[in-house]
């Protein structure tokens, strides 16, 4: 007799699934998306839309990233003045 999946303690989940965590993972380490599409096996940039999830950590890390380039413009911007700023847009 077969033992159930929770009882083995291996994760009950489709083959399919898999393909979204794959395609989710190359979104989390940045690949570009021509090359995600030739991995995955897409003709269409739409199917990144439909297996490519957004994670709560790529929201926090774009976040941290924008917070630190308007800190570093803005204290470009008080050491040298506002031409200063201008410059380094």
């Amino acid at each position: 007799m077969a033992a159930a999946p929770h009882r083995a303690k291996v994760w009950d989940g489709r083959l399919h699934d898999a393909r979204h965590t794959a395609a989710t993972i190359l979104l989390i380490l940045g690949v570009p998306e021509r090359v995600v599409m030739q991995i995955m096996g897409w003709s269409s940039t739409a199917m990144a839309a439909r297996y490519q999830h957004v994670t709560s950590g790529i929201m926090a890390d774009v976040a941290q990233r924008v917070g630190g380039l308007i800190w570093e413009v803005a204290k470009a911007a008080d050491e040298g003045g506002p031409e200063c700023s201008a410059g380094s847009r």
